[in-house]
Protein backbone atom coordinates (compact mmCIF):
# COMPACT_ATOMS: atom_id res chain seq x y z
CA UNK A 1 0.00 0.00 0.00
CA UNK A 2 1.39 3.38 -1.01
CA UNK A 3 2.59 5.26 2.08
CA UNK A 4 1.87 8.66 0.54
CA UNK A 5 -1.88 8.07 0.70
CA UNK A 6 -4.03 9.44 3.46
CA UNK A 7 -5.38 6.83 5.87
CA UNK A 8 -8.95 7.56 4.75
CA UNK A 9 -8.00 6.93 1.11
CA UNK A 10 -6.21 3.70 2.06
CA UNK A 11 -9.35 2.52 3.85
CA UNK A 12 -11.61 3.38 0.92
CA UNK A 13 -9.36 1.44 -1.46
CA UNK A 14 -11.02 -1.68 -0.09
CA UNK A 15 -14.38 -0.58 -1.54
CA UNK A 16 -15.45 -2.35 -4.77
CA UNK A 17 -16.24 0.80 -6.76
CA UNK A 18 -17.44 -1.13 -9.81
CA UNK A 19 -20.12 -2.68 -7.57
CA UNK A 20 -20.97 0.75 -6.19
CA UNK A 21 -21.49 2.12 -9.73
CA UNK A 22 -23.80 -0.76 -10.58
CA UNK A 23 -25.86 -0.02 -7.46
CA UNK A 24 -26.14 3.63 -8.53
CA UNK A 25 -27.25 2.67 -12.04
CA UNK A 26 -29.89 0.37 -10.60
CA UNK A 27 -31.78 3.30 -9.04
CA UNK A 28 -31.64 6.34 -11.36
CA UNK A 29 -32.45 9.71 -9.82
CA UNK A 30 -33.29 13.16 -11.13
CA UNK A 31 -31.07 14.76 -8.51
CA UNK A 32 -27.93 16.15 -10.28
CA UNK A 33 -24.77 14.10 -9.77
CA UNK A 34 -22.20 16.05 -11.81
CA UNK A 35 -21.16 18.48 -9.07
CA UNK A 36 -21.75 16.10 -6.14
CA UNK A 37 -21.69 12.43 -7.07
CA UNK A 38 -23.12 9.45 -5.23
CA UNK A 39 -19.58 8.46 -4.29
CA UNK A 40 -18.98 11.96 -2.86
CA UNK A 41 -22.10 11.52 -0.76
CA UNK A 42 -21.02 8.08 0.45
CA UNK A 43 -17.50 9.26 1.33
CA UNK A 44 -18.80 12.29 3.24
CA UNK A 45 -21.21 10.14 5.23
CA UNK A 46 -18.52 7.51 5.85
CA UNK A 47 -16.21 10.27 7.09
CA UNK A 48 -18.98 11.40 9.45
CA UNK A 49 -19.36 7.86 10.80
CA UNK A 50 -15.63 7.36 11.31
CA UNK A 51 -15.03 10.71 13.01
CA UNK A 52 -18.28 10.87 15.01
CA UNK A 53 -19.65 14.06 13.44
CA UNK A 54 -22.84 15.31 15.10
CA UNK A 55 -24.51 17.25 12.27
CA UNK A 56 -24.32 18.20 8.60
CA UNK A 57 -22.81 21.54 9.59
CA UNK A 58 -20.18 19.65 11.56
CA UNK A 59 -19.36 17.51 8.51
CA UNK A 60 -19.11 20.56 6.25
CA UNK A 61 -16.87 22.48 8.66
CA UNK A 62 -14.44 19.59 9.21
CA UNK A 63 -14.10 18.73 5.53
CA UNK A 64 -13.70 22.32 4.42
CA UNK A 65 -10.95 22.73 6.99
CA UNK A 66 -9.02 20.15 4.91
CA UNK A 67 -10.08 21.52 1.52
CA UNK A 68 -6.68 20.87 -0.07
CA UNK A 69 -6.84 17.19 0.91
CA UNK A 70 -10.36 16.42 -0.30
CA UNK A 71 -9.20 15.37 -3.78
CA UNK A 72 -6.82 12.88 -2.19
CA UNK A 73 -9.67 11.54 -0.06
CA UNK A 74 -11.57 10.75 -3.26
CA UNK A 75 -14.10 13.59 -2.81
CA UNK A 76 -14.42 15.57 -6.05
CA UNK A 77 -17.58 17.57 -5.42
CA UNK A 78 -18.16 20.80 -3.56
CA UNK A 79 -18.94 20.20 0.12
CA UNK A 80 -21.96 22.10 1.41
CA UNK A 81 -24.47 21.37 4.14
CA UNK A 82 -27.46 21.95 1.85
CA UNK A 83 -26.01 19.79 -0.94
CA UNK A 84 -25.43 16.84 1.39
CA UNK A 85 -28.89 17.27 2.95
CA UNK A 86 -30.56 17.29 -0.49
CA UNK A 87 -28.59 14.23 -1.58
CA UNK A 88 -29.60 12.27 1.55
CA UNK A 89 -33.25 13.17 1.04
CA UNK A 90 -33.41 12.69 -2.75
CA UNK A 91 -31.15 9.79 -3.68
CA UNK A 92 -32.67 6.36 -3.26
CA UNK A 93 -31.56 4.72 0.01
CA UNK A 94 -31.65 1.33 -1.72
CA UNK A 95 -28.38 2.24 -3.47
CA UNK A 96 -26.58 2.08 -0.14
CA UNK A 97 -28.59 -0.94 1.00
CA UNK A 98 -27.46 -2.94 -2.03
CA UNK A 99 -23.89 -1.75 -1.65
CA UNK A 100 -23.80 -2.68 2.04
CA UNK A 101 -25.19 -6.13 1.20
CA UNK A 102 -22.42 -6.64 -1.39
CA UNK A 103 -19.83 -5.75 1.27
CA UNK A 104 -21.52 -8.21 3.62
CA UNK A 105 -21.08 -11.00 1.06
CA UNK A 106 -17.37 -10.14 0.80
CA UNK A 107 -16.98 -10.12 4.59
CA UNK A 108 -18.76 -13.46 5.00
CA UNK A 109 -16.31 -15.13 2.62
CA UNK A 110 -13.40 -13.73 4.63
CA UNK A 111 -14.81 -14.96 7.96
CA UNK A 112 -16.26 -18.24 6.73
CA UNK A 113 -13.54 -20.36 8.36
CA UNK A 114 -13.66 -18.55 11.72
CA UNK A 115 -14.85 -20.47 14.75
CA UNK A 116 -17.17 -19.33 17.52
CA UNK A 117 -18.16 -20.57 20.95
CA UNK A 118 -19.73 -23.83 19.67
CA UNK A 119 -17.84 -26.22 17.43
CA UNK A 120 -20.32 -26.74 14.61
CA UNK A 121 -19.89 -27.11 10.87
CA UNK A 122 -23.26 -25.60 9.99
CA UNK A 123 -23.88 -21.88 9.68
CA UNK A 124 -25.43 -20.40 12.81
CA UNK A 125 -27.47 -17.18 12.76
CA UNK A 126 -28.85 -15.06 15.58
CA UNK A 127 -32.04 -13.19 14.74
CA UNK A 128 -33.27 -10.22 16.76
CA UNK A 129 -34.75 -6.74 16.52
CA UNK A 130 -33.68 -3.44 18.02
CA UNK A 131 -35.70 -0.24 18.28
CA UNK A 132 -34.19 3.15 17.48
CA UNK A 133 -36.21 5.84 19.25
CA UNK A 134 -37.10 9.03 17.38
CA UNK A 135 -38.94 12.25 18.17
CA UNK A 136 -42.52 12.10 16.87
CA UNK A 137 -42.71 15.82 16.06
CA UNK A 138 -39.56 15.62 13.92
CA UNK A 139 -40.17 12.16 12.39
CA UNK A 140 -43.99 11.97 12.01
CA UNK A 141 -43.71 9.25 9.33
CA UNK A 142 -42.25 6.84 11.91
CA UNK A 143 -45.15 6.82 14.39
CA UNK A 144 -44.66 4.02 16.90
CA UNK A 145 -47.03 4.86 19.72
CA UNK A 146 -49.34 7.76 20.45
CA UNK A 147 -46.54 10.04 21.64
CA UNK A 148 -43.49 8.25 20.30
CA UNK A 149 -41.75 7.56 16.98
CA UNK A 150 -39.24 4.83 16.18
CA UNK A 151 -37.73 2.65 13.51
CA UNK A 152 -36.87 -1.00 13.98
CA UNK A 153 -33.80 -2.76 12.66
CA UNK A 154 -34.39 -6.48 12.21
CA UNK A 155 -31.00 -8.19 11.95
CA UNK A 156 -29.78 -11.68 11.15
CA UNK A 157 -26.23 -12.03 12.44
CA UNK A 158 -23.80 -14.67 11.20
CA UNK A 159 -22.02 -15.75 14.37
CA UNK A 160 -18.81 -16.46 12.45
CA UNK A 161 -17.30 -12.99 12.56
CA UNK A 162 -20.50 -11.32 13.82
CA UNK A 163 -21.36 -10.13 10.31
CA UNK A 164 -24.98 -9.02 9.68
CA UNK A 165 -26.24 -11.03 6.71
CA UNK A 166 -29.82 -9.75 6.57
CA UNK A 167 -31.16 -6.41 7.75
CA UNK A 168 -34.65 -5.04 7.36
CA UNK A 169 -35.49 -1.51 8.50
CA UNK A 170 -39.16 -0.92 9.26
CA UNK A 171 -41.32 1.53 11.15
CA UNK A 172 -41.91 0.92 14.83
CA UNK A 173 -45.30 -0.74 14.32
CA UNK A 174 -43.97 -3.86 12.60
CA UNK A 175 -43.83 -6.78 15.03
CA UNK A 176 -40.54 -8.64 15.04
CA UNK A 177 -42.12 -12.00 14.24
CA UNK A 178 -43.28 -10.67 10.85
CA UNK A 179 -39.68 -10.54 9.67
CA UNK A 180 -39.83 -14.34 9.36
CA UNK A 181 -42.09 -13.80 6.32
CA UNK A 182 -39.30 -11.88 4.58
CA UNK A 183 -36.45 -14.12 5.63
CA UNK A 184 -35.51 -16.96 3.27
CA UNK A 185 -34.27 -19.91 5.41
CA UNK A 186 -31.10 -21.74 4.40
CA UNK A 187 -31.32 -25.52 4.52
CA UNK A 188 -29.09 -27.00 7.22
CA UNK A 189 -28.49 -23.67 9.01
CA UNK A 190 -29.42 -22.87 12.60
CA UNK A 191 -31.53 -19.83 13.55
CA UNK A 192 -31.34 -18.73 17.19
CA UNK A 193 -34.28 -16.58 18.32
CA UNK A 194 -35.89 -15.22 21.45
CA UNK A 195 -39.49 -15.71 22.62
CA UNK A 196 -40.69 -12.72 20.59
CA UNK A 197 -40.44 -14.86 17.46
CA UNK A 198 -42.92 -17.46 18.70
CA UNK A 199 -45.19 -18.40 15.80
CA UNK A 200 -45.82 -22.07 15.12
CA UNK A 201 -46.92 -21.63 11.50
CA UNK A 202 -43.76 -19.72 10.65
CA UNK A 203 -41.65 -22.29 12.49
CA UNK A 204 -43.19 -24.99 10.34
CA UNK A 205 -42.22 -23.08 7.18
CA UNK A 206 -38.61 -23.10 8.42
CA UNK A 207 -38.90 -26.79 9.25
CA UNK A 208 -40.16 -27.59 5.75
CA UNK A 209 -37.22 -25.60 4.32
CA UNK A 210 -34.96 -28.03 6.25
CA UNK A 211 -33.59 -25.24 8.42
CA UNK A 212 -33.17 -25.64 12.18
CA UNK A 213 -34.36 -23.22 14.86
CA UNK A 214 -33.56 -22.85 18.55
CA UNK A 215 -36.07 -20.69 20.40
CA UNK A 216 -36.65 -19.99 24.05
CA UNK A 217 -40.03 -21.43 25.00
CA UNK A 218 -42.79 -19.59 26.76
CA UNK A 219 -43.96 -20.69 30.20
CA UNK A 220 -47.60 -21.14 29.10
CA UNK A 221 -46.83 -23.63 26.33
CA UNK A 222 -49.35 -26.48 26.21
CA UNK A 223 -47.73 -29.75 25.19
CA UNK A 224 -47.80 -33.52 25.61
CA UNK A 225 -44.61 -35.42 26.41
CA UNK A 226 -43.89 -38.20 23.91
CA UNK A 227 -40.43 -39.35 24.98
CA UNK A 228 -37.70 -38.41 27.47
CA UNK A 229 -33.95 -38.85 27.13
CA UNK A 230 -31.49 -39.24 29.98
CA UNK A 231 -29.51 -36.09 30.89
CA UNK A 232 -26.51 -35.30 33.05
CA UNK A 233 -27.81 -32.84 35.65
CA UNK A 234 -24.26 -31.83 36.61
CA UNK A 235 -24.06 -29.94 33.26
CA UNK A 236 -27.14 -27.90 34.11
CA UNK A 237 -29.55 -29.94 31.99
CA UNK A 238 -32.83 -30.84 33.62
CA UNK A 239 -34.73 -32.61 30.83
CA UNK A 240 -34.53 -33.49 27.14
CA UNK A 241 -37.96 -34.36 25.79
CA UNK A 242 -39.75 -35.02 22.54
CA UNK A 243 -43.13 -33.26 22.72
CA UNK A 244 -46.29 -32.75 20.71
CA UNK A 245 -48.16 -29.46 20.89
CA UNK A 246 -51.48 -29.85 22.74
CA UNK A 247 -53.33 -26.64 21.85
CA UNK A 248 -55.61 -27.23 18.82
CA UNK A 249 -54.44 -24.17 16.87
CA UNK A 250 -50.76 -24.75 17.67
CA UNK A 251 -50.89 -28.45 16.73
CA UNK A 252 -52.53 -27.51 13.44
CA UNK A 253 -49.87 -24.88 12.66
CA UNK A 254 -47.02 -27.21 13.67
CA UNK A 255 -48.13 -30.85 13.30
CA UNK A 256 -44.66 -32.36 13.85
CA UNK A 257 -42.92 -33.19 17.13
CA UNK A 258 -40.63 -30.67 18.81
CA UNK A 259 -37.68 -31.14 21.11
CA UNK A 260 -37.96 -29.48 24.52
CA UNK A 261 -34.78 -28.94 26.57
CA UNK A 262 -34.77 -27.50 30.08
CA UNK A 263 -31.55 -25.99 31.41
CA UNK A 264 -30.65 -24.50 34.78
CA UNK A 265 -28.55 -21.35 34.57
CA UNK A 266 -26.68 -21.40 37.89
CA UNK A 267 -25.02 -18.02 37.24
CA UNK A 268 -28.37 -16.20 37.18
CA UNK A 269 -30.33 -18.81 39.20
CA UNK A 270 -33.04 -19.39 36.59
CA UNK A 271 -34.48 -22.21 34.50
CA UNK A 272 -34.53 -21.83 30.72
CA UNK A 273 -36.62 -23.86 28.28
CA UNK A 274 -35.54 -24.23 24.65
CA UNK A 275 -37.56 -25.55 21.72
CA UNK A 276 -35.94 -26.88 18.56
CA UNK A 277 -36.66 -29.06 15.56
CA UNK A 278 -33.17 -30.59 15.69
CA UNK A 279 -33.02 -34.03 17.30
CA UNK A 280 -29.41 -34.88 16.45
CA UNK A 281 -27.23 -32.44 18.41
CA UNK A 282 -26.55 -33.08 22.13
CA UNK A 283 -28.91 -31.22 24.43
CA UNK A 284 -26.04 -29.27 25.99
CA UNK A 285 -24.96 -28.04 22.55
CA UNK A 286 -28.47 -26.69 21.95
CA UNK A 287 -28.27 -24.77 25.23
CA UNK A 288 -24.84 -23.42 24.29
CA UNK A 289 -26.15 -22.32 20.90
CA UNK A 290 -28.83 -20.23 22.54
CA UNK A 291 -26.22 -18.57 24.73
CA UNK A 292 -24.51 -17.39 21.51
CA UNK A 293 -27.65 -15.38 20.70
CA UNK A 294 -26.28 -12.74 23.04
CA UNK A 295 -23.86 -11.76 20.25
CA UNK A 296 -26.64 -10.05 18.34
CA UNK A 297 -27.49 -8.00 21.45
CA UNK A 298 -23.83 -6.98 21.69
CA UNK A 299 -23.89 -6.07 17.99
CA UNK A 300 -26.85 -3.72 18.52
CA UNK A 301 -25.18 -2.18 21.56
CA UNK A 302 -21.90 -1.79 19.68
CA UNK A 303 -23.27 -0.03 16.62
CA UNK A 304 -25.46 2.27 18.73
CA UNK A 305 -22.44 3.30 20.81
CA UNK A 306 -19.82 3.58 18.05
CA UNK A 307 -21.77 4.51 14.89
CA UNK A 308 -24.12 7.38 14.22
CA UNK A 309 -27.56 5.72 14.08
CA UNK A 310 -29.19 7.35 17.12
CA UNK A 311 -28.83 10.96 15.96
CA UNK A 312 -29.73 11.61 12.36
CA UNK A 313 -28.59 14.22 9.84
CA UNK A 314 -31.97 14.32 8.07
CA UNK A 315 -35.61 13.88 9.07
CA UNK A 316 -37.13 12.13 6.04
CA UNK A 317 -37.49 8.37 5.81
CA UNK A 318 -35.04 8.28 2.89
CA UNK A 319 -32.40 10.26 4.80
CA UNK A 320 -32.72 8.06 7.91
CA UNK A 321 -32.42 4.81 5.95
CA UNK A 322 -29.52 6.21 3.92
CA UNK A 323 -27.62 7.02 7.11
CA UNK A 324 -28.31 3.63 8.68
CA UNK A 325 -27.22 1.68 5.61
CA UNK A 326 -24.04 3.72 5.18
CA UNK A 327 -23.27 3.12 8.88
CA UNK A 328 -23.67 -0.61 8.31
CA UNK A 329 -21.44 -0.40 5.22
CA UNK A 330 -18.73 1.34 7.29
CA UNK A 331 -18.99 -1.34 10.01
CA UNK A 332 -18.59 -4.13 7.45
CA UNK A 333 -15.78 -2.28 5.64
CA UNK A 334 -13.79 -2.05 8.88
CA UNK A 335 -14.41 -5.78 9.45
CA UNK A 336 -13.10 -6.50 5.92
CA UNK A 337 -9.97 -4.39 6.48
CA UNK A 338 -9.36 -6.07 9.84
CA UNK A 339 -9.37 -9.48 8.17
CA UNK A 340 -7.36 -8.49 5.10
CA UNK A 341 -4.63 -6.85 7.17
CA UNK A 342 -4.70 -9.79 9.59
CA UNK A 343 -4.69 -7.59 12.67
CA UNK A 344 -5.61 -8.71 16.17
CA UNK A 345 -6.98 -5.29 17.07
CA UNK A 346 -10.71 -5.22 17.81
CA UNK A 347 -13.18 -3.29 15.66
CA UNK A 348 -13.56 -0.82 18.52
CA UNK A 349 -9.78 -0.22 18.62
CA UNK A 350 -9.58 0.18 14.84
CA UNK A 351 -12.41 2.72 14.84
CA UNK A 352 -10.78 4.71 17.62
CA UNK A 353 -7.49 4.80 15.69
CA UNK A 354 -9.21 5.80 12.44
CA UNK A 355 -11.17 8.59 14.11
CA UNK A 356 -7.90 10.42 14.88
CA UNK A 357 -5.68 9.46 11.94
CA UNK A 358 -7.78 9.78 8.77
CA UNK A 359 -5.67 12.71 7.49
CA UNK A 360 -2.30 11.13 8.25
CA UNK A 361 -0.15 9.38 5.64
CA UNK A 362 1.02 6.42 7.71
CA UNK A 363 0.42 3.06 5.99
CA UNK A 364 -2.73 1.58 7.47
CA UNK A 365 -1.20 -1.83 8.22
CA UNK A 366 1.73 -0.18 9.98
CA UNK A 367 -0.64 2.01 11.98
CA UNK A 368 -2.53 -1.00 13.29
CA UNK A 369 0.60 -3.05 13.95
CA UNK A 370 2.07 -0.18 15.99
CA UNK A 371 -1.09 -0.18 18.07
CA UNK A 372 -0.82 -3.96 18.58
CA UNK A 373 2.80 -3.56 19.72
CA UNK A 374 1.81 -0.85 22.22
CA UNK A 375 -1.02 -3.00 23.58
CA UNK A 376 1.37 -5.94 24.00
CA UNK A 377 3.95 -3.92 25.96
CA UNK A 378 4.01 -4.71 29.70
CA UNK A 379 2.82 -1.89 31.94
CA UNK A 380 5.40 0.34 33.59
CA UNK A 381 5.89 -0.94 37.14
CA UNK A 382 7.13 2.49 38.22
CA UNK A 383 3.73 3.96 37.55
CA UNK A 384 2.01 4.92 40.81
CA UNK A 385 -1.23 3.09 41.58
CA UNK A 386 -3.86 5.47 42.84
CA UNK A 387 -5.77 2.71 44.64
CA UNK A 388 -2.89 1.14 46.62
Amino acid sequence: MYSGQLVFAQLMEHLPLHTFRRCVQRYPSKYPAKTFSHLDQFLCMAFAQLTYRESLRDIETCLRAHQAKLYHLGIRGNIAKSTLADANESRDWRIYQDFAMSLIQTARQLYISDSFAVELEQTVYALDTTTIDLCLSVFPWARFRQTKAAVKMHTLLDLRGNIPTFIHISDGKMHEVNVLDILIPEAGSFYIMDRGFTDFARWYVMHQAQAFFVIRGKSNLLFRRVYSRAVDISTGLRCDQTIALAAPAASKDYPQHLRRIKFYDAEHDRHLVFLTNNFDLPALTIAQLYRCRWQVELFFKWIKQHLRIKRFYGTTENAVKTQIWIAIAVYVLVAIVKKRLDTEASLYTILQILSLTLFEKTPLDQLLKNMEAQMAMPPNNNQLNLFN
